[in-house]
């Protein structure tokens, strides 16, 4: 970088510089601009109306408006409900009632729904559980083959000794 003076305020600047960073003069000639109509001119501030002003503050603020959204439907989330849990509470439909038996009309149920009667039990039960009948009361079920009984000899049991 090589170093010029500028002519208003005697300071080092850099010697391409247009404007000293310091006083705003010009360098060469120490004439003071205006940089304001400069930079207005070169950058225009941009008009913004009332809903573009609303969205760029909401750009800004993001996380802000979204808490802000979150707690306000909430807040109609639970008065929807309070109104819909007091009306209910209160409000009689004026709709004729409808009778049980047109919802569920046991009258004209099928024979297929009806229980089958259990056929007569007929066994004895000579204290072994190997020794009874089987019934299977489903269709189409098919009856176990019956167990091979073998008769174990049963311990005789010891008299105590003293």
């Amino acid at each position: 970088m090589s170093s010029g003076v500028c002519a208003a305020c005697r300071r080092s600047i850099d010697e391409s510089a247009r404007l000293c960073p310091y006083c705003g003069a010009n360098p060469a000639t120490g004439e003071r601009i205006d940089t304001q109509a400069i930079l207005q001119e070169i950058f225009r501030p941009k008009e913004l109306t009332t809903s573009e002003s609303v969205l760029e503050y909401a750009r800004q603020r993001q996380g802000v408006v979204i808490g802000i959204s979150v707690a306000v439907i909430f807040l109609v989330l639970m008065l929807v409900h309070q109104f819909v849990t007091v009306r209910n509470a209160s409000e009689v439909s004026d709709a004729p009632a409808v009778p049980l038996t047109e919802i569920a009309d046991v009258a004209k149920l099928s024979a297929e729904s009806t229980q089958v009667p259990l056929p007569p039990l007929e066994f004895q039960y000579e204290g072994r559980p190997e020794s009874m009948r089987t019934f299977i009361a489903e269709p189409g079920a098919v009856a176990p083959a019956p167990a091979q009984t073998t008769t174990a000899p049963q311990p005789q049991p010891q008299p105590p000794t003293r």
